[in-house]
């Protein structure tokens, strides 16, 4: 299908930028992702029989999109989900019992060592072993006992975009195998890619968004549940596109202390699913802040979450289980729109490399 235009190229040349194209391929690549790993519900699900816990290994973007799987787990499957420490194996190579444990690697390129490294640790302590990753001939792939190998196509920017769309449908794609009733999550997976679609024409709030961001250095995002991996991401996104530090917490978290920062100096980006127990707390959040003096701006959630924003984009009509497949395509957009803004290049961020290695 056509894909609209959605960023003009900051290099000097015509066309959009390389990640305003890969954002704008995320409907497609979403649909080839689930096409190709829905059928493998069954393997995942021999593979894990026995097996109790779920370990979920990842970093960066890959780690926010694992933040979602551990949700998933817990909400959905019933099974009890941990994030894990790489550090633990590379570094201090402790030596656990993981026999009744599925680990889950992830990776986009397949070939962080620290990932790899992970991966055979957890398959020595008895651990059965998936990887996510967007490269089949990976090492994570070869290595792991089954791979879950998404369609994203190449990603030549370097902010992860369609490649953290992807792994979170697979992760969504591993929990529900793991489900006591696999495929009632299916009528939702088969809307997500209109969905997808759909959000990439946000509407003229997002612009307004961009300048609102544009006018400060002062950044706060946050979120609950299930949503709260995408929060991480669009934290994330927006610092390392466009060169603002940005802290994303709970808003349990933040209501804990950190809210004594919130003051007309700062802005407040909220990220809700579109329906859930985490939705009446946000929009209790907006005001809060707003009676601060901070500047209120929201991705997704309800009318309601919208009006007790000064400025809000609507996210997908999917339950609140797989909202985070999509949700991130407008944060995605602004964050690409907001580092032009700033006559920064979104494709390729200071400092920051495609793959990065970490011990």
């Amino acid at each position: 299908m056509p894909q609209p235009v959605v960023g003009a190229s900051t290099t000097g040349t015509s066309g959009p930028t390389r990640m305003a194209r890969e954002i704008a391929e995320q409907p497609e690549a979403l649909q080839r992702t689930l096409d190709a790993l829905l059928p493998l519900r069954g393997e995942v699900a021999a593979l894990a029989r026995s097996r109790r816990r779920l370990l979920l290994v990842a970093r960066g973007s890959s780690d926010n999109a694992a933040i979602y799987g551990r949700y998933l787990a817990e909400v959905h499957a019933g099974v009890a989900g941990a994030l894990a420490a790489p550090s633990v194996a590379t570094l201090y190579a402790a030596d656990l019992d993981l026999s009744d444990t599925l680990t889950v690697c992830v990776s986009q390129s397949g070939s962080t060592q620290e990932i790899v490294e992970t991966l055979e640790w957890a398959k020595r302590c008895g651990a059965a072993t998936v990887a996510v990753t967007n490269v089949a001939d990976s090492p994570l792939a070869a290595l792991a006992d089954i791979a879950l190998v998404t369609r994203a196509g190449p990603e030549l920017a370097v902010p992860a975009t369609k490649t953290y769309t992807t792994q979170v449908a697979a992760l969504a794609v591993a929990v529900d195998a793991l489900a006591p009733r696999p495929g009632t999550l299916d009528a939702g997976f088969a809307a997500v890619a209109e969905q997808a679609e759909r959000l990439l024409s946000p509407g003229d709030q997002l612009d307004a968004m961009v300048e609102q961001l544009a006018q400060t250095e002062e950044v706060l995002a946050s979120g609950r549940g299930l949503a709260f991996g995408t929060t991480l991401e669009v934290a994330l996104k927006l610092e390392e596109t466009c060169l603002r530090p940005v802290r994303g917490l709970s808003y349990a978290d933040l209501k804990h202390g950190p809210i004594a920062v919130v003051d007309q100096q700062l802005v407040t980006l909220l990220v809700a699913g579109p329906s859930g127990p985490t939705l009446p707390g946000l929009v209790e959040l907006a005001a809060t802040v707003r009676g601060k003096g901070s500047p209120v701006l929201g991705i997704g959630g309800d009318e309601a979450f919208r009006a007790a924003c000064d400025l809000a984009v609507a996210g997908p009509e999917l339950s609140e289980l797989l909202a985070p497949l999509v949700l991130p395509i407008p944060a995605q957009l602004l964050a690409e729109r907001l580092a032009r803004r700033l006559g920064l290049d979104p494709d390729a961020p200071r400092g920051l490399r495609k793959i990065t290695q970490t011990d």
